[in-house]
């Protein structure tokens, strides 16, 4: 089971996650900020205000929304590849 281990808000929705596999990255989460859980999240005072839960081993908010480390690992990858990825000129 994958779990993070560490997680450090960088700026805007982007959160720095460790997880156990030894691997860091940051992750934007912009894009998941929807639905009754984490509308409230897009004020960025209280998005910044997440935990690692003990229980669930993953970042948490006290209104109980958390996100999945499968999600977060997926969301980090994506956006590695995305920074990596040559630019196209037309």
């Amino acid at each position: 089971m994958l779990r993070v281990i560490s997680a450090e808000y960088v700026d805007g929705y982007r959160i720095r996650v460790g997880f156990d596999t030894g691997e860091t990255g940051i992750v934007d989460l912009a894009d998941v900020l929807w639905g009754p859980m984490f509308e409230p999240l897009k004020d960025v005072q209280v998005f910044r205000r997440f935990s690692i839960s003990p229980q669930l081993h993953t970042i948490c908010w006290d209104n109980g929304a958390d996100l999945a480390p499968e999600s977060l690992h997926d969301k980090m990858a994506s956006h590695e590849h995305s920074a990596e990825a040559p630019a196209t000129h037309r």
